[in-house]
């Protein structure tokens, strides 16, 4: 009686020297990925690719809403329920505007939503204020404290101005956005942006009069 074959693996098929061996294509990571092909994936519900577009804005997003709000915690709670709200909205993106822009208008109205149901009118932090004057002298008490004085004071006049001014001067003066893309993130014309931003600059100069 003959022995049961077993068989085993198939052998390998001796290759040629002069064709190379096939290399499995290494997948890209996320933080690789183009902003396009992250919100393509995140429109067909892939969270962690809205998380690395999120991650990428995050930042920017959050210096605005605390900018525009002068309160770090309304501004983490502003950006925390617009990124919500776009994560749900992800599908309605159509690139017409660059994602950021898309972004900045999502928690731009979160931030207007906020401020006229609070009317809050705390001041600006001042850490990282714009208009800081350049100071190459040695920070003597009496130095700092009228460096804080001012900043300060130009956090109230940035607080007082009307929600629409602040939030294009913001994006303006602090963001370095353009006109157009401030227009698409307010929705007010381009005109319009620019009239807010004037009275604005010129609304801070009068209340700053005194430090000049």
């Amino acid at each position: 009686m003959a022995n049961a074959q077993v068989s085993g693996p198939p052998a390998a098929r001796p290759t040629s020297p002069d064709v190379p061996s096939a290399q499995p294509a290494r997948v890209p990571s996320r933080a690789e990925l183009d902003e396009t092909t992250l919100v393509v994936r995140a429109q067909d519900g892939d969270v962690g690719a809205f998380e690395e577009l999120a991650r990428r804005h995050q930042n920017a997003l959050f210096r605005v809403a605390v900018r525009v709000l002068g309160d770090a915690t309304d501004a983490e709670d502003a950006l925390q329920d617009a990124l919500i709200d776009a994560w749900r909205r992800i599908g309605t993106f159509r690139g017409e505007a660059a994602f950021s822009t898309w972004m900045y208008r999502i928690v731009t109205h979160r931030c207007t939503a906020l401020v006229r149901r609070r009317r809050r009118s705390d001041p600006l932090p001042t850490d990282d204020g714009p208009g800081a004057p350049a100071d190459d002298r040695s920070p003597t008490p009496e130095r700092a404290a009228e460096v804080d004085a001012e900043m300060a004071a130009l956090s109230r006049a940035i607080a007082s101005l009307p929600e629409d001014q602040r939030t294009a001067w913001v994006l303006r003066e602090l963001e370095g956005l353009g006109y157009s893309e401030i227009s698409q993130i307010t929705g007010a014309g381009e005109t319009a942006v620019r009239g807010r931003i004037h009275r604005a600059r010129g609304g801070l100069a009068e209340r700053m009069r005194a430090w000049r």
